[in-house]
């Protein structure tokens, strides 16, 4: 499968879960954009290796909301301290989706650690996360969306064709904020 299709099964669910979208940095952020931009979508635009930290932040301090995160095996390899964070706080709401191709697919396919050895469902499991799946499929992805926790969806290597982001930071950040503020209480 390859990673713009599983995104884009990624996209319709969280809009159809009415979730918060945490894309990773790079190309993974642009195919987002381009099979399915919305306000409730927030593009990582040069922080690699932290969709799953602001991800979950969002779970913790929207309870009420579902937060999916798309993070990349060599982002999550950057910083797998957030796997234990995770498992420790176990928010209901919040799934770390992992998109494993095996390389950095933004800065040249330079393979990851994950292409040889390294096995990053028995690193969340080791960390503690409970409940911890593996898709390969569109199927298997669309059951393992429906969880909690982390899924693993090994993708192939590439990129999709397809162009920058249109919109500026401050854009992206003031509508993804209107959009994911608690509601005001009413007086």
């Amino acid at each position: 499968m390859k990673r713009i299709e599983a995104i884009s099964i990624i996209a319709r669910e969280a809009e159809a879960q009415d979730a918060l979208l945490v894309g990773n940095i790079g190309f993974p952020s642009r195919e987002l954009c381009a099979v399915g931009d919305r306000p409730e979508n927030f593009y990582m635009l040069g922080s690699m290796g932290l969709a799953s930290s602001i991800g979950l932040g969002l779970a913790l301090a929207r309870p009420d909301k579902r937060v999916i995160a798309i993070d990349g095996d060599g982002a999550v390899l950057m910083n797998l301290g957030s796997l234990a964070t995770i498992a420790d706080r176990a928010p209901e709401n919040y799934l770390l989706v992992i998109l494993d191709n095996g390389c950095y697919g933004s800065t040249g396919s330079q393979p990851t650690c994950t292409s040889r050895r390294a096995d990053l469902a028995r690193m969340a499991e080791g960390a503690g996360v409970s409940e911890v799946d593996l898709a390969a499929t569109p199927a298997e992805v669309r059951v393992g969306l429906a969880g909690r926790g982390v899924l693993v969806v090994k993708v192939e290597s590439g990129n999709a064709e397809v162009p920058v982001i249109d919109l500026s930071p401050e854009e992206i950040m003031e509508r993804f904020m209107a959009r994911s503020a608690p509601p005001s209480p009413s007086s």
